[in-house]
């Protein structure tokens, strides 16, 4: 992730709300820092779900979301969250629209946002 950082190699995607994302509410982790991985999109993950019934959207409606937040389709995903739970819904949205590389960070903000040397941006 570090070494992501200045190769931009894959894209970091973050399935937190964009209050977390961007610092503006607390993070739910005791000791950890508010904000999210320099250069990281935010696409909530809760945005892939109907409101009405909870469940997946469409392909077309799915690739219209992770478009909408900044992904380019073409390169590799890093999906992230608060712990790699809910990182795990991005992932598999990019896998049901054919995204041939996307990967979990499993430590996501519960290790990122530790007090430490780790970069952050609000």
């Amino acid at each position: 992730m570090l070494a992501n950082l200045e190769s931009k190699r894959e894209q970091v995607l973050d399935a937190r709300s964009a209050a977390r994302f961007h610092g503006r509410e607390p993070e739910v982790w005791p000791g950890r820092r508010s904000g999210h991985i320099p250069g990281s999109l935010n696409l909530p993950y809760g945005d892939l779900l109907n409101p009405a019934n909870k469940t997946l959207l469409s392909a077309d409606e799915l690739t219209a979301q992770f478009r909408s937040a900044g992904v380019d389709l073409s390169k590799p995903v890093i999906a992230s969250c608060g712990s790699g739970v809910t990182a795990s819904l991005l992932a598999l949205g990019l896998h049901l629209i054919g995204h041939p590389s996307v990967a979990v960070y499993d430590g996501s903000w519960a290790e990122w946002g530790l007090p430490g040397d780790t970069p952050i941006e609000a």
